[in-house]
């Protein structure tokens, strides 16, 4: 399947999921590699799922993983993370 058929489908997933208009949706990353397709979507709303779809050009399958961002620290690797258990982080 082309990249741009491939884009097409995946956008049209992920509208009728969230129910919302292809203008909001965009692509992170696609990628091809010989009869399989992969791509990472979001959209424009604020706290919107992250998707991931591939298509299995073996099966004629598409797999879609949806993801929602459950939080965003920091770490330093030369310190001891809050959350973490006490230890040389130093590479």
């Amino acid at each position: 399947m082309s990249n741009n058929k491939f884009e097409s489908i995946c956008k049209d997933l992920v509208a009728i999921d969230l129910n919302i208009d292809l203008k909001e949706i965009f692509i992170v990353w696609i990628s091809k590699i010989l009869q399989n397709n992969k791509a990472m979507l979001s959209t424009t709303m604020k706290g919107s799922p992250y998707y991931e779809i591939t298509y299995n050009g073996d099966k004629d399958e598409f797999y879609i993983d949806k993801y929602m961002k459950e939080s965003n620290r920091v770490f330093h690797p030369t310190a001891t993370p809050v959350d973490e258990p006490a230890g040389n982080y130093a590479t």
